[in-house]
């Protein structure tokens, strides 16, 4: 396996494939690189070299108690970023993946990076502020780690089975193979990372950080989302960026680079070839 140490003695798990441009995926909570299977096979057919990690405390990487917040996220991918001394590299993230590549590219520049995608993705705010009226209520994310306390497997099992994917929707057919594999996945982690983890996505202000952002930076979020509200993210996002552009999206759920990979991959492909 192909493992890099931080400064902090975590290790954090990483696949590497193929050669040419970088293009670099971040994965949402509490996944692993794994997700990102059918879009690096994708791009890796397209000529670019594919690069995923497994965040700390999920995956493959280190069950740390500590470092469960974004500038430990965002500096885990510049350690990788470095260790494999990537330059043009295109940051692609998923949810709170979305989160870690906005703060990584405000927190340690742009001087290696060529263009950015955040999908599904948290910023800039999560949670319900008097100054975020569209953001969803403290309870909500109070309920999560809740769930994740009482019975873990249980909770890994029902949020993919219902609005991750959209399939507590009528006309939705659901995928028990992609249920299975998001209950695999979030198991491989740790309890506790995933705990802290609600906070960090849930609770830190991208603000600042996507007004800093100058290399351009493809938006892609749905309004059938039920996990991030679109009306508190994509937009937002998109007109805080300085060279921002958005794509919205219908009926997709917020797990649609698995669902609708194929409309993804293509939107994705057309913004780094422009």
């Amino acid at each position: 396996m192909s493992i890099l140490r931080t400064d902090d003695g975590t290790d954090i798990f990483y696949k590497d494939w193929g050669t040419g441009q970088p293009i670099v995926f971040s994965h949402g909570w509490p996944l692993s690189s794994d997700d990102w299977d059918n879009q690096m096979l994708f791009f890796l057919g397209q000529g670019y070299r594919v690069i995923a990690h497994d965040r700390r405390g999920h995956g493959r990487s280190t069950q740390t108690p500590g470092g469960h917040d974004v500038d430990h996220y965002a500096d885990d991918l510049a350690a990788l970023v470095e260790h494999l001394d990537l330059h043009e590299a295109i940051h692609v993230g998923h949810s709170t993946g979305g989160g870690e590549v906005v703060r990584f590219l405000a927190r340690h520049g742009e001087s290696r990076a060529a263009k950015a995608a955040i999908i599904s993705a948290v910023p800039p705010l999560m949670v319900q502020t008097e100054a975020n009226p569209e953001g969803l209520p403290k309870s909500v994310f109070d309920d999560l780690q809740a769930q994740l306390a009482a019975n873990r497997s249980e909770f890994y099992r029902a949020l993919p089975s219902g609005p991750f994917y959209n399939y507590d929707k009528p006309g939705v057919e659901p995928s028990e193979a992609v249920i299975a594999n998001w209950w695999r996945q979030g198991m491989m982690g740790d309890a506790f990372s995933h705990y802290d983890g609600i906070v960090a996505f849930s609770q830190t202000d991208f603000t600042e950080d996507l007004k800093k952002i100058t290399v351009p930076t493809l938006v892609m979020h749905s309004r059938g989302d039920q996990i991030v509200p679109y009306a508190a993210a994509g937009p937002k996002s998109a007109a805080l960026l300085q060279n921002g552009t958005l794509i919205s999206y219908e009926d997709f759920p917020h797990g649609m680079p698995t669902t609708h990979a194929d409309v993804i991959n293509a939107d994705l492909l057309a913004f780094l070839r422009s």
